[in-house]
């Protein structure tokens, strides 16, 4: 476990630099295309204030676009108990618990690290869950955070709606910026240019999300299993996960690999491009654990 902690905090730099050099690229050849070095300068600084800032904020964002409410104990002893006992058992700090309003079950953590980390949970979670069931996805999200997953997810998903935000502004160059005297005479490598950018960064996102998500979700279900020393109940609950899972209200594709089931539903076809494994693989591996115990 400490040697995923380490590698986790390593991971967080690497892709911020991958992240920095590739909407740094992105400057640069929209700044050689306009012949404006003012554009690769601006982008740069721009991106890299952007990252500073996705390090302290944007667990406040990804809250913010899930729809979730902070509560109390008052407002859901259930679910809050369940969270501050799991704390307790792990001697790790009380992170804030949010409530979100949606039918569809899932629940996220996120935040930089264990002392500033909220875990959410949906209505629709609550609804399906026996308490032991809840505990196991409770403590599967808080071994994200004793992980320092969530500090790896939160930047993930900050710096992909940096490249998404990025492609949409060159696409609208592109378009609208074709009659500019600055563009080359018009030079029809823009359009393509912004086209492709719009094509590959979507792809792009989705590729990364992918590649640091599927591992942290076994790693994060052992944890929670080690927890609780009740894979089962975790194993359960997946299964009920992909009985009753269905598409989130507020889907937002930039933070789906946060979530601890895909809040897409994805077809055949989109799970291969999925962030999460396949629940079945998960809940096999989990029964594994079980049968060591």
């Amino acid at each position: 476990m400490y040697r995923a902690i380490r590698r986790n905090k390593v991971n967080t730099v690497v892709i911020i630099f991958v992240f920095l050099l590739i909407i740094g690229g992105l400057g640069a050849l929209a700044g050689a295309i306009y012949n404006s070095p003012t554009i690769t300068i601006f982008t740069l600084v721009g991106a890299t204030l952007y990252a500073v800032m996705q390090y302290f904020f944007a667990s406040r964002q990804t809250l913010a676009v899930s729809g979730g409410r902070e509560i109390q104990k008052a407002d859901n002893p259930r679910l809050y108990r369940i969270v501050e006992n799991l704390a307790i058992t792990t001697g790790m700090p009380m992170p804030r618990v949010y409530l979100i309003d949606d039918p569809a079950p899932n629940a996220f953590a996120t935040g930089r690290d264990p002392q500033h980390a909220s875990v959410a949970a949906t209505t629709g979670l609550l609804d399906i869950m026996t308490d032991s069931e809840l505990e196991g996805v409770m403590a599967h999200e808080m071994g994200h955070v004793r992980n320092y997953d969530i500090r790896v997810s939160m930047i993930v998903f900050g710096l992909v709606v940096a490249v998404g935000f990025l492609a949409d502004m060159l696409v609208r160059m592109a378009w609208f910026g074709g009659g500019n005297r600055n563009n080359n005479g018009g030079n029809p490598i823009v359009l393509v240019f912004g086209l492709a950018a719009m094509i590959v960064a979507p792809l792009l996102a989705s590729l990364v999300q992918m590649a640091v998500s599927r591992q942290r979700e076994y790693l994060a279900d052992a944890t929670g299993a080690l927890t609780t020393r009740h894979p089962e109940a975790l194993a359960s609950a997946l299964e009920k996960l992909a009985a009753y899972g269905r598409p989130m209200r507020r889907q937002n594709s930039s933070m789906a690999h946060l979530w601890i089931s895909d809040p897409a539903k994805p077809g055949a076809v989109a799970r291969l491009f999925s962030t999460h494994p396949p629940i079945g693989e998960r809940v096999e591996r989990l029964r594994t654990i079980g049968g060591g115990f």
